[in-house]
């Protein structure tokens, strides 16, 4: 895979200055061009051999562009409030947005190869997480982002020059350490890895460009050139490269489904619900300060028709944990900030730390109801969205994040009653709205939706409970114990 980088590609000074003085004005141009339209992100991946030049190339790239529109994301070690949380949420907190180019300078690459070449992942693992990659670099594309990945090689003979040639340098003898020539000596193994690394996630959705690392000139005006073919095809075209998703659900042919066969005639008694209230308040309490759940977290998300009773759960779950220790995310129509983003970008923002609690009043299944229903996305968009979604929640528990979804059913009428008490009441007007009564002639649709969401995600890892609604005493004690019950599983209690 790295033949043809090991020629000794060179570009003369005289030829260099001359293709820059046209490439740069290029450059800016398109750089005009895609902040102007706003449509899509470019995310520049910079990695390869240590001494193969990223740094000098992404300082030239700086020179090339205006830097105003430009953000270079460095990743090294992880920070504690990095190490809280799942590997990927600071690569998620740092996609760039539409319009603006981001040089990622170490990737979610980094941490895979070293830890295949120090021996802590085996082969079969690595390709897991190559796999995992493929799949998140693939929503990016979907989600309309331009992915470029360039590896910067250079042999081993070019490296041990490499760094000779800045030690001797006194403006550059810093940059060579003792980290340095220490991976000099797994240079053999780096390439091995990188090569099957390189082989198994070059897509056509986010290509890998090997650039032969030991000339200067060549690697920028490569580099540069890439950018600028890559930037003028996308905007000309304005078709971003679509990973593949599955086909739809096909119906169901007895019209039975996972919502019909919910008993919404279950109920308790006052008594029984005060009773059972206190119980299962008392052991959350108790849950969420025990010294196990200072190295787990826990997201709460809750769906539901709506006034379903989504907001009174809520109340009586956080009744029971102190308020420094929670969040809760009301979820609406996205922000312009939001929609700048990938679709599940400000649902990572919000993922807890070790030890905290996240509760979603809505959540990232928007995508694939009231988008899918009220057609504010594609199709293509919200049947990708099922498998993108298991992998965010996949991706939660490896982290040791425990997650516990919950949609409260109630009927037609029961819903119809609600409204109209809601309408009748001062200080409940504000919960009802046009958009609610327009949902209900859509019922149907809803239904079906919402049976697709449970087929498709409803995983071992991240299971739906199906709340029974229609009595709000029963939704809640219910929703209460299967948050103590999850967690005393989970914490091994």
């Amino acid at each position: 895979m790295f033949e043809s980088a090991e020629l000794g590609h060179s570009i003369d000074n005289k030829t260099f200055r001359k293709e820059v003085e046209a490439l740069r004005v290029e450059l800016l141009n398109v750089q005009f061009e895609l902040r102007e339209a706003g449509k899509f992100p470019v995310m520049l991946l910079i990695s390869g051999v240590d001494g193969g030049g990223k740094s000098e190339t992404i300082n030239q790239l700086y020179e090339w562009l205006d830097p105003r529109f430009l953000s270079t994301l460095a990743f090294s070690e992880p920070t504690d409030e990095e190490r809280d949380r799942p590997h990927m949420w600071r690569y998620w907190r740092s996609l760039p947005p539409k319009g603006r180019i981001g040089v990622f300078a170490g990737s979610w690459y980094s941490s895979p190869i070293a830890d295949r070449i120090d021996g802590k992942l085996t082969a079969d693992e690595t390709d897991h997480e190559m796999a995992r990659i493929n799949r998140f670099e693939g929503m990016l594309a979907n989600e309309g982002a331009l992915v470029l990945k360039f590896w910067f090689h250079l042999s081993k003979k070019a490296q041990r020059a490499r760094f000779e040639k800045l030690e001797s340098d006194p403006r550059t003898v810093w940059r060579v350490t003792k980290e340095s020539w220490s991976r000099l000596k797994t240079h053999d193994e780096l390439i091995d890895v990188a090569g099957h690394v390189l082989r198994i996630t070059n897509t056509p959705w986010a290509p890998w460009i090997v650039v032969d690392g030991s000339d200067d000139n060549y690697r920028n005006l490569r580099v540069g050139k890439a950018l600028l073919e890559a930037l003028k095809y996308r905007l000309a075209n304005d078709t971003p490269q679509h990973y593949p998703v599955a086909p739809p659900i096909p119906p169901r042919i007895d019209g039975r489904d996972v919502l019909t066969a919910l008993d919404l005639s279950k109920q308790i008694e006052k008594d029984t619900y005060e009773r059972q209230l206190a119980k299962w308040q008392g052991r959350l309490s108790e849950l969420v300060r025990h010294p196990k759940f200072r190295n787990r977290a826990l997201v709460l998300a809750f769906e539901g028709s709506d006034a379903a009773g989504k907001g009174g759960a809520i109340r009586r779950v956080t009744a029971a944990i102190d308020a420094r220790q929670f969040q809760i995310v009301p979820v609406a129509a996205p922000t312009d900030e939001e929609r700048a983003q990938p679709y599940l970008w400000r649902f990572w923002r919000h993922v807890p730390r070790k030890g905290r609690i996240t509760i979603f009043d809505r959540t990232w299944y928007g995508r694939v109801l009231v988008e899918r229903v009220e057609g504010f996305c594609a199709e293509a968009d919200w049947l990708r969205a099922y498998a993108e979604i298991n992998d965010f929640e996949h991706a939660l528990d490896v982290a040791g994040v425990i997650v516990v979804k919950f949609w409260l059913q109630i009927d037609a009428d029961e819903q119809l009653r609600r409204f109209n008490e809601r309408e009748a009441t001062d200080f409940k007007r504000f919960k009802i709205t046009e958009e609610d009564w327009r949902n209900r002639d859509k019922w149907d649709a809803y239904r079906e939706a919402v049976c697709d969401m449970v087929d498709r995600t409803s995983t071992g890892q991240a299971p739906w409970t199906l709340v029974e609604a229609n009595d709000k005493k029963h939704a809640r004690i219910k929703v209460l114990k299967t948050v103590c019950q999850r967690l005393e599983k989970e914490l091994g209690l």
